[in-house]
């Protein structure tokens, strides 16, 4: 049910962000520091998005509270290996961005809040 409500807030985020012009590159790349929620470029920028979905009542402050600086040296070591792997992306500038997606209702999902450059590598 977690995994599901968080795809959710993905696939939102993925879908405003096509529809602003950038292209997915990958959703849910995994690898052995974590996952990376959202990969997407334009001709400048690569962005890494970690993406947070929570329910009206949260404890967290929509998810900001989870992006600790552990979670944002995993992210950032998850990164390094998406670019050693994808050298051709290496040109671009790269950018860590937080979505923070609220639940509304069961099927009801919005994005509440978008942080451009959240931190920094």
């Amino acid at each position: 049910m977690v995994k599901e409500v968080g795809d959710r807030g993905e696939m939102l985020v993925a879908k405003l962000l096509q529809d602003n012009g950038w292209e997915i590159l990958e959703t849910q790349w995994r690898c052995r520091w974590g996952e990376l929620d959202l990969i997407a470029c334009d001709r400048q920028w690569l962005l890494f998005i970690e993406v947070k979905t929570r329910s009206a009542h949260n404890w967290d402050a929509d998810g900001s509270l989870a992006i600790t600086p552990k979670k944002q040296a995993k992210l950032i070591k998850a990164a390094s290996i998406f670019l050693a792997q994808n050298p051709q992306l290496s040109e671009l500038a790269c950018r860590f961005d937080v979505a923070l997606v609220r639940r509304t209702t069961s099927a009801n999902f919005c994005l509440q809040t978008y942080i451009e450059q959240a931190f920094v590598a």
